[in-house]
């Protein structure tokens, strides 16, 4: 029992959905998990926050924390327990235009962020859709439209507010816990709940934006041209491609976004991108980066999109590499194969400056597989690539786990990652999916 007559904290009058309750079918679920959690509970404040958490704590029941449900691993509910919803506290306030310095609180969307940041002519490079959460993606990377040019959204913060395992609230930063800070810069999901940060924003008003189909060539040559143009392209160039079916062959849909004021500086720098190959759709605008994340995106999670995800970072695309990309898009089982860039201002910054540590690379690839097919069609269409791969990204990783956390944090950052998870969570609240795992096949109604 989640609560019952006199158990209930005065705090979450009102804010403890349960099975039966006419909220729970649109709070129960990720985008691509359905779930049946006892109960969601929805603070609307730091302090009740911590109420939640005691709360939650006291009745001995697993605990997720969503900040926006788009979650990949399904981790940001779960079954038979409680979910920490912070969708109410979603402020965002420019604290300082001449340093661009503003506070967005994590269950904000990134789509609201950038509606409320876009009178000021700022922006923060956070993701590529409006719907996701603000606290999942700032504490695990943030490689958004922006990347090349402006780095990953954790580059960019510069405070956080995180109430730790037993209650405690801190603020963290440079000269302040600066261990926690350091984790929460890419391993956040273990160390506590982040409720707002602090971050400078970029200038930005507006950008280009490139979309193209282009004809991929099975032998890998257009994947490995991409790759060519964008290391010698300049930072302001950012892209992102999927690869799907195209009657017998295969097309690269190509999204191309300059941070630019005018169409003039736009289109020089995308034309190299028409050359990867026979082109069979363009269109080239000038919009405001709102535009890339818009209101029109918000939408409840409601598991559906079912999907299982892994992801390889590669330092450099050569020819077997390329091959191998496209042998994962045209399997049998046809994965949903993405390629984004990053490299730029993301590898401006020292591997161990915090627990992102992927700072040579310049390649995110991303391997979709949809139901009916599950784990065993991931493995197969993710193997050919797995041997070129250097490092994943944790957004992007849909089986969290053991074998998960070390590729995503290597070597002596992982062994820092696990040694902080333990000092602020020595009962491991926070860290359940990675130390046992939690999704092994493909979320389905029930």
């Amino acid at each position: 029992m989640i609560g019952g007559p006199g158990a209930v904290p005065a705090e979450l009058t009102g804010r403890i959905v349960t099975p039966g309750d006419r909220r729970y079918p649109l709070l129960r679920s990720t985008y691509t998990t359905r779930a049946n959690p006892a109960a969601v509970l929805l603070p609307e404040s730091t302090a009740e926050v911590v109420v939640a958490l005691r709360h939650a704590r006291e009745r001995g029941l697993p605990i997720a924390v969503r900040s926006g449900g788009h979650g990949l691993a399904g981790s940001s509910s779960n079954d038979g327990g409680v979910v920490i919803d912070l969708s109410a506290l979603n402020r965002v306030d420019v604290l300082d235009r001449a340093s661009r310095l503003v506070r967005v609180e994590a269950g904000a969307r990134w789509a609201e962020v950038a509606r409320k940041l876009a009178p000021y002519g700022l922006a923060i490079s956070s993701g590529d859709h409006g719907n996701v959460g603000v606290g999942g993606l700032a504490t695990g990377g943030g490689i958004g439209w922006l990347v090349r040019r402006h780095g990953l959204t954790i580059d960019h913060v510069r405070a956080v507010e995180v109430v730790l395992a037993d209650g405690t609230v801190v603020r963290a930063d440079a000269t302040h816990e600066p261990e926690l800070f350091w984790a929460v810069r890419g391993a956040g999901a273990g160390a506590g709940i982040v409720v707002a940060f602090e971050m400078a924003a970029a200038e930005v008003r507006n950008v280009g934006v490139a979309q193209l189909a282009i004809e991929a060539r099975p032998d890998g040559s257009t994947v490995r041209r991409w790759a060519d143009a964008l290391r010698e392209a300049p930072r302001e160039l950012s892209t992102a491609a999927m690869l799907l079916p195209y009657g017998p062959s295969t097309v690269m849909s190509l999204t191309a976004v300059v941070v630019a004021e005018s169409l003039r500086r736009v289109r020089p720098l995308v034309a190299p991108l028409r050359e990867l190959g026979t082109v069979l759709d363009e269109r080239i605008d000038l919009v405001p980066y709102p535009a890339l994340v818009p209101t029109a995106h918000l939408h409840p999670n409601a598991g559906q999109q079912p999907n299982l995800t892994t992801n390889g970072l590669l330092a450099g695309v050569d020819d077997r590499s390329a091959r191998a990309v496209m042998r994962a898009a045209g399997g049998r089982h046809r994965a949903l194969v993405q390629l984004r860039s990053v490299g730029g201002a993301v590898n401006d910054v020292a591997p161990d400056s915090t627990a992102y540590p992927h700072r040579h690379q310049d390649t995110l690839v991303v391997a979709t597989v949809f139901p009916p097919h599950g784990p065993a069609a991931l493995d197969e269409a993710w193997r050919g690539l797995a041997d070129h791969t250097d490092g994943a990204y944790v957004n992007f990783e849909g089986r969290p786990g053991p074998a998960a956390f070390t590729r995503i944090y290597p070597g002596a950052t992982g062994a820092r990652v696990a040694g902080i998870w333990r000092r602020y969570d020595p009962d491991g609240v926070f860290r359940v999916a990675w130390e046992s795992g939690r999704r092994e096949t493909p979320a389905r109604g029930r």
